[in-house]
Formats: structure tokens, sequence, C-alpha cells
């Protein structure tokens, strides 16, 4: 019996041309090579198979049986191993029906999704998106095994292994409403003291850099109100007198639509950046490669 590990493709290929030209020099002209290599591989080839395969004759080297009865399996064979290994780019957004998983915060789903889908219902109407909440490890994983296609956000525990883009560079402002107290005028670091304030604790993201921060500084400002993500800030800080350390692009999503008021924060928060991740299992897959540039085109800064 023979094994696949035992044969050389190259050789198959050789026989395939050598059962259509039926003449070793035309075969070398054709594979870029010489004569006597040729020669050389169909020896080898009738040692495996333990026949001549082919036949000097006057009107030039004809298959045996044997060769004819395997030249249409190989060549089809060889044929369907050709198109795998020139795959085409086989992913069109138009038509695609393939639903992406991207892991990102709640502020992420503010952020991109209005206009993310906006952009989809133009460029790809049967695309469908669903987002996730993975932390740490099980991020990793599901990232490696693709039941997690990108992740968006502040994200440092996502290295070896992972391509990142940068997408924007992030900042922390105060939000409150559009009538409070505080609003009018300059927000210092006295009105931050006084105000009374709403804290998200949002565990497994990179936000709470905030509350890190403040707490290495020893700021204990009045807190009314603690959150365990940011949806729900915009309809409560709207409706009440409470103070919120939020990202500027929530801020900015939000501000109008809830009559909410933006200042800049009286403490020096370092800007964060805002990176599109992906596991370099899938850098080369044309579906993800298509949402990951649409996305960069869409939000980069």
């Amino acid at each position: 019996m023979i094994k696949l590990s035992e044969i050389d493709v190259n050789l198959l290929v050789v026989f395939d041309l050598l059962y259509q030209e039926q003449n070793t020099q035309r075969v070398a002209l054709r594979l870029g090579i010489t004569q006597p290599a040729v020669s050389h591989a169909l020896k080898r080839l009738r040692t495996l198979l333990g026949d001549e395969l082919f036949e000097r004759t006057s009107r030039g080297l004809m298959p045996t049986p044997l060769a004819s009865s395997l030249h249409l399996p190989v060549a089809e064979a060889l044929a369907q191993l050709q198109e795998i290994l020139n795959r085409p780019e086989d992913f069109e957004p138009a038509v695609s029906e393939r639903t992406f998983n991207i892991a990102m915060t709640d502020i992420g789903e503010i952020v991109f999704l209005p206009r993310l889908l906006k952009h989809l219902a133009h460029e790809a109407p049967g695309i469908s998106l669903s987002t996730v909440r993975s932390q740490n490890e099980d991020l990793k994983r599901e990232m490696e095994d693709g039941s997690i296609d990108l992740a968006i956000g502040l994200i440092p525990q996502l290295g070896a292994g992972f391509y990142q883009q940068r997408l924007f560079m992030q900042r922390y402002v105060c939000l409150m409403r559009r009538d409070h107290p505080l609003s009018k005028g300059n927000f210092g670091f006295d009105d931050f003291m006084a105000a009374k304030h709403a804290v998200v604790v949002a565990k497994g993201t990179g936000h709470g850099i905030v509350e890190e921060q403040l707490t290495r500084a020893g700021i204990d400002r009045p807190v009314r109100l603690k959150l365990p993500h940011f949806a729900a800030v915009p309809y409560i800080i709207s409706e009440s007198d409470l103070v919120v350390t939020v990202t500027d692009k929530l801020a900015k999503a939000t501000q109008h639509r809830f009559g909410l008021e933006m200042h800049e924060h009286p403490l020096p928060f370092p800007e964060v950046s805002i990176n599109l991740f992906w596991h370099r299992r899938f850098h080369q897959d044309s579906g993800n490669r298509w949402l990951r540039n649409l996305l960069f085109g869409v939000f980069s800064e």
C-alpha cells in the first residue's frame, strides 16, 4: 500500500503533463526544468507504482493501461488541490449572511453600533452582529478558537498572539445635567469635590483606571450611586444632581439627546488608546479583514 507521505506531489504533476504531452522535452519546457530531471521523475514514479507507465513508440511516449486508468483521478485531484491553494476572495459582503461576534463594552455599543449598522445596511445588508462581554482568559480563548471575531477597547491583556490597530485616543470628562447647579462656568477641582457623584464600576474593562488613579491620589469624593455599567448613566444623570466621570465619546454621543453638559475633567487623567484586536489565526480571513477595514475606515482618528 502506497502512503501519501511517500509521494512527492511534483511527481504527480510530471505524470499529468507526460500524459498530456507524451514528450519529456515539452514537459521540461512547461515546467522550466531539464529533460534529465523529467526522466528522473518518471523513473521514481515507475519504482513507486511498479509499472512502466509510459512506453516509447513511434508516436512518442504512450501510456500503459495503468497510466490511463490513473490519469483522470490524478488530474482531478491536482486541479482541486490547485483550486484550494489558490482560493479566491470568498467573502462578498454584499451577499454574505455571516454573523460577526465582537467583544465590546456598553460604551462601545453606544459609540460604535449606530454608525456601524448604518454602514452595514448599505454595504452588507445580510450581515448580522452580536456583541459579547468576555474577560481576560475567556476572551483570549474565545478569540483563539474563533467564537469572537474582534475585540474593541482598552484591553491590555491581549498581547502575544494578537494583532492590534489603534482607532482613537480617549479622554475622560465630567458629565451632568444641563441645568445642574455646577454646570455653569468653570468646573474646577473644588466643584468636583463638592459634587455628589455616580461611579461606574465596570469590572473587566479598562475603565477601572479612573477609580484606581483617584484612589492612589487619595481623592475621596461623595459617592451616592455605584453602577456596574455605563448604559444607564445618561438616563440617571439627566434626572438627578449627580456628576459622573465618563469617556468623552460617551458624553458626546448622549449629551444632546439627554440634555447633558460635558465639562473638561479637573483632574489630569491620561488619554487612553482604544484599539481593535484580532487573533493571528484569523489575520488572513477575508471576512475578518473586511470588517476590520470597515471599522478602521469609519472610526479611526
